[in-house]
């Protein structure tokens, strides 16, 4: 993964939190909203300043390097090598 190791503003090492913050946003919590309006229990993915909050980036820029950091990886490898 092509992940900023470093914040590029204030130089806080900050790449071993990603995959931290990947887990967490994947993960279903309970949707209260919609609880409460039909009655039955329902889930819904985490929001991703929950999930920041939880890995304890207080920083805005630490927190925009991760928030808008786009996996690329996937993409990338269905191009062939050089030859």
């Amino acid at each position: 993964m092509l992940i900023p190791i470093r914040c590029f503003t204030c130089g806080k090492v900050i790449g071993h939190l990603f995959d931290k913050h990947v887990e967490l946003i994947s993960t279903e919590v309970p949707d209260e909203g919609a609880t409460a309006k039909s009655g039955q229990s329902q889930t819904k993915l985490m929001d991703d300043r929950v999930a920041v909050d939880m890995i304890g980036l207080e920083r805005y820029c630490c927190r925009r390097m991760i928030l808008t950091h786009v996996d690329m990886v996937e993409e990338m490898l269905g191009y062939g090598t050089i030859e």
